[in-house]
């Protein structure tokens, strides 16, 4: 209690004409203050928090499924309930009446455990976040946060990488082919998107200071993390499309050519977990977003600066959990205007994307983060002033990178193509022993019946 106690003191000192102390050790030291919590009280967080996963997902089913009506020039849903409200509740009990069925050739234990790893990481991953300031329940003052850690970013990898695992074992254990290729998929995907998820988080723990979602929250005071660190904040926003295998990343489950992926063989419940499951992770990268790059449950300088004109603060009591709840669900309604817009990629764009755009230009701008609280700790450089125009002319040069690299790669793909063949050469749809279409610059020779037809009508003009 003695050493919190000294650490506020510090901070008030620095912030009020004391010692200048440098305002990452402040970030580095702003952690949520349990000592009041009781046992009573982290059972109404924790129900609240399950409580709140759970209609957020039967909400977020009404809203994509009318959303995407709207967007497709379609109805949706709008028999169950008012426009449709109660369709996932009857969706929910179909669910859980439904026949369930066990694999006979599949390994038993990892064939249920799958779906419940799946399912119970995605539900421990909001346990971290903070939802909002300081606050009084029951007469006791404590955080609107389940629980908060020096490390907790370590805490949010490390769950949503095992949470993975339940997508890769229920491919698996059902040993059929088509869950297997999801669970192949699910493997590479997890491996590839994670890193630049990583990567980009890693920047926002160099800028901030701590690895604490509390102290994270607490170094956006001023501008938020999207603004100074605006590459990790793109790199970001493609990565969780792939984290939680949504369009056009949905290569794990892929209906149109794997039945579902890994779900294929699951029924019931065990697929309700799954389901649910991909709804609460949608929630969950939503909200590391809002809490790592969109200042958390703060709200913004304009949103601040008209709540002053009538003398009241926005960031404090229970009204900073709207800001945060709010800034979830923009995400949330990209994620959904993505899927009702883009196509699926194929295989091969999607790997090129992780490994020769994202990872690069992650590492390119964690070097540039490194770089500049190097020079800033020599100087008395403002660390956003350099964040905002390094950041500039890193976009600057990955688009030109991206404009001429990619008319290369297009040049000499063209070029060196395996069975290319050049527009004047014949082209014989046999050669393999089997029809193939045409490649790039291939063109088919005409049909017999269209090559009888020319002679004919060429024999009556002569």
């Amino acid at each position: 209690m003695s050493d919190r106690n000294s650490g506020r003191s510090r901070r008030r000192a620095g912030r009020f004409g004391g010692n200048k102390v440098n305002p990452s050790i402040l970030a580095a030291e702003q952690v949520a203050d349990f000592s009041e919590d009781t046992w009573w009280i982290w059972v109404i967080k924790a129900v609240f928090i399950i409580v709140y996963l759970i209609l957020s997902v039967l909400l977020a089913l009404w809203v994509e499924r009318r959303g995407l009506g709207l967007m497709q020039n379609r109805l949706g849903p709008n028999r169950v309930g008012p426009l449709g409200l109660f369709q996932a509740i009857s969706d929910a009990l179909k669910l859980i009446i439904k026949e369930d069925f066990w694999l006979k050739g599949a390994d038993k234990v990892i064939y249920f455990i799958s779906p419940v790893i799946a399912a119970a990481c995605a539900f421990i991953l909001m346990a971290v976040l903070p939802m909002g300031p300081q606050v009084s329940i029951f007469g006791i003052n404590t955080p609107l946060q389940l629980a908060d850690s020096p490390v907790a970013l370590i805490f949010l990898l490390a769950v949503a990488a095992l949470g993975e695992y339940g997508l890769v074992f229920g491919g698996w254990s059902t040993r059929s082919t088509l869950p297997l290729f999801g669970s192949v998929r699910s493997a590479t995907q997890m491996i590839s998107y994670e890193l630049a998820l990583g990567l980009s988080l890693v920047t926002v723990v160099l800028a901030s200071g701590t690895m604490s979602t509390s102290g994270i929250v607490e170094a956006q005071s001023g501008l938020w993390n999207c603004i100074t660190l605006f590459p990790a904040f793109c790199v970001y926003i493609v990565s969780m499309f792939g984290e939680t295998n949504r369009l056009p990343f949905d290569l794990p489950e892929a209906e149109g050519e794997l039945v579902a992926g890994h779900t294929t063989e699951y029924s019931s419940m065990k697929f309700a977990w799954y389901y649910l499951s991909e709804y609460i992770n949608m929630l969950n990268v939503s909200m590391i977003a809002t809490t790592m790059f969109l200042g958390g449950w703060r709200a913004g300088p304009i949103v601040t600066w008209i709540y002053s004109l009538w003398g009241g603060d926005p960031n404090t009591g229970w009204i900073p959990m709207l800001w945060f709840f709010g800034k979830t669900w923009v995400f949330m309604f990209i994620m959904i205007w993505t899927r009702a817009t883009l196509l699926r990629m194929r295989y091969d764009h999607f790997m090129k994307l992780g490994w020769k755009v994202l990872i690069p230009v992650s590492l390119g701008w964690l070097v540039c983060v490194t770089l500049i609280r190097g020079v800033t700790s020599f100087t008395d450089i403002s660390q956003r002033s350099l964040y905002i125009g390094i950041g500039v002319i890193f976009l600057v040069l990955i688009g030109i990178i991206w404009i001429f690299g990619d008319k290369d790669d297009k040049d000499e793909q063209s070029s060196e193509e395996p069975g290319f063949v050049r527009p004047e050469e014949e082209f014989d749809a046999m050669a393999g022993g089997f029809p193939v279409p045409p490649l790039p610059g291939q063109t088919l020779p005409p049909s017999p019946r269209a090559s009888r037809q020319q002679t004919t009508q060429e024999g009556e003009l002569v």
